[in-house]
């Protein structure tokens, strides 16, 4: 990804996709509700900042809905099929009450339904509501730490509300509610009813929650302008319409800026389930130092560290009663698992910036042996980069609690990796670099002729290949600007002046093998 520069645009759209799929919604619902709020500001001809507001408030607006997905799945069973839900029934209504009602305890024996219903009737139900009214402060507290101005701020806070007071937390109602919170409200109920049902399902959802759920202006106003207003959603590039969408005020991030906001939306995917905790932000920082030990550049080193952010992302897909199971998976639930990689990737493709982050994801739980996933790649075809994040994320798993498992000790983590990479899973001197970052005492490794780090044997091997600066930086996922530094140490510290006599110093040294330059220093 570019080091030092992402609009906050792109990784609030990512992050939505993976809001879209916890909802049970198709990728990209979200980014139309976002387009249809737009549209409706446009025609109200909103100013600048207003239209600010609307963009983000709606992309964020249901940040907050998987913090207590583990309660969810404790109450109704299935976190995503509950909150999908969500669009078939008018919220308060008495169909919705009893829809939810009957999801309690569901997946769980009779007796234990029976007993949640009980505990619903007597508690939880306020529980239920104070949950909805938490949805809209996390969403609130997430943008005041992407530093969101104030009244994007109140926006999120009331982004449950109703124009009749009958919404979530029912402090205000009317035109008291924030003009951006009403907007992004029925852009995203408007969404589903197009998307089902056509330009006539959203008119006819407009008119029928006009004055209770939504603002009747709004209301009237999608109805009248509903063929422009949703003209082209289901054909359009979403993704590139929202970002050219983008108001003249929208936020770009730089250096430290998308490090701070990385680290934030990591916090917030952690959030879905307590096993999760904390995961991203000790992942990311165990990738480093290991990466540091391995003598990566400080720019891998920085893409390593981010890469361990993002890691969980496609988790948002999964639902929290199999994330937070404590008996064995099914084999459907163990393919969702599998599926968590390939969804991060996913999430962050479309994003120019985000992409080089999920492409390493999505190799991290691949093995060297082909007995990983989601796509069996083995040895060469997994990245150096996703086989340090997948041992990385691998100590940090056992280290930590799982709903079927304590947590293992520091030693009975380290003695797993050790076999793990004994068996040919996994890279032996990755998984000792990985163990001296967190602290292990470990074997130092043989230095490699003339003081060749790791990294630096690989680009002379494929360098004695006559491979050029742009091969080489396709082959090791590092830029042509890397490779040319990397050749001119390694000049450097053999004294050679070309590839012919790089080439001769790599033969005389046994450096082109595999099994050879596997035993060179750590890169």
């Amino acid at each position: 990804m570019s080091q030092d520069r992402i609009r906050l645009a792109e990784l609030l759209a990512a992050l939505s996709l993976g809001i879209d799929l916890g909802f049970g919604q198709p990728m990209e619902h979200v980014l139309r509700q976002c387009l249809i709020a737009l549209r409706l500001g446009d025609a109200l001809d909103v100013d600048d900042r207003t239209k600010i507001g609307v963009y983000y408030t709606a992309l964020l607006v249901n940040v907050g809905c998987h913090t207590d997905a583990h309660e969810q799945a404790k109450w109704f069973g299935d976190d995503i099929s509950l909150k999908s839900a969500k669009y078939d029934y008018e919220p308060r209504s008495l169909r919705g009450a009893a829809d939810a009602m009957g999801r309690l305890g569901a997946g769980n024996p009779v007796l234990q339904r029976f007993r949640l219903g009980i505990e619903f009737v007597l508690y939880g139900h306020r529980d239920v509501d104070r949950m909805i009214e938490h949805h809209a402060d996390m969403a609130r507290a997430l943008g005041e730490r992407l530093h969101l101005d104030e009244p994007i701020l109140d926006a999120l806070a009331c982004a449950y509300e109703r124009w009749d007071g009958r919404g979530w937390p029912g402090r205000h109602k009317g035109e008291d509610i924030p003009l951006p919170a009403r907007l992004a409200l029925i852009g995203e109920f408007i969404e589903v009813a197009h998307r089902v049902g056509g330009v006539q399902a959203a008119k006819e959802l407009a008119r029928a929650r006009a004055g209770k759920q939504f603002d009747p202006a709004l209301a009237r106003l999608l109805f009248e302008r509903a063929d422009s207003v949703l003209a082209g959603l289901e054909e359009v590039g979403n993704w590139d319409a929202l970002l050219e969408a983008e108001p003249a005020l929208g936020v770009t991030l730089i250096g430290d800026e998308i490090d701070d906001a990385l680290a934030a939306v990591a916090d917030f995917v952690d959030l879905k389930s307590p096993y999760f905790l904390g995961h991203g932000r000790a992942l990311a920082d165990l990738a480093q130092r290991t990466a540091e030990r391995l003598s990566l550049s400080a720019t891998e080193q920085l893409l390593l560290r981010r890469a361990g952010w993002v890691q969980g992302f496609g988790r948002l897909g999964i639902s929290n009663a199999i994330l937070d199971k404590r008996g064995p998976l099914g084999a459907g639930e163990r393919e969702r698992v599998r599926l968590h990689p390939y969804l991060t990737q996913r999430m962050l493709s479309q994003s120019d910036a985000l992409a080089p982050l999920g492409a390493i994801v999505a190799q991290h739980r691949e093995r060297l042996d082909g007995s990983g996933y989601p796509s069996g790649l083995a040895r060469g075809a997994i990245s150096p980069h996703a086989q340090i994040l997948g041992v990385a994320d691998a100590y940090r798993a056992m280290r930590e609690a799982r709903p079927h498992r304590d947590a293992l000790s520091a030693d009975e983590a380290a003695a797993e990796l050790r076999r793990e990479a004994t068996a040919g899973r996994l890279d032996g001197y990755i998984v000792e670099a990985t163990l001296g970052a967190a602290g292990h005492r470990t074997a130092r490794p043989p230095d490699a002729a003339a003081g060749l780090t790791r990294r630096e044997v690989e680009v002379l091997r494929l360098v004695a290949r006559g491979e050029s600066n742009k091969q080489i930086a396709q082959a090791l996922f590092i830029s042509p600007k890397t490779v040319g530094n990397h050749i001119e140490h390694i000049y450097t510290k053999i004294h050679a002046s070309n590839r012919a006599m790089a080439s001769l110093f790599a033969v005389q040294h046994g450096l082109l093998t595999d099994d050879e330059a596997r035993i060179a220093a750590p890169r």
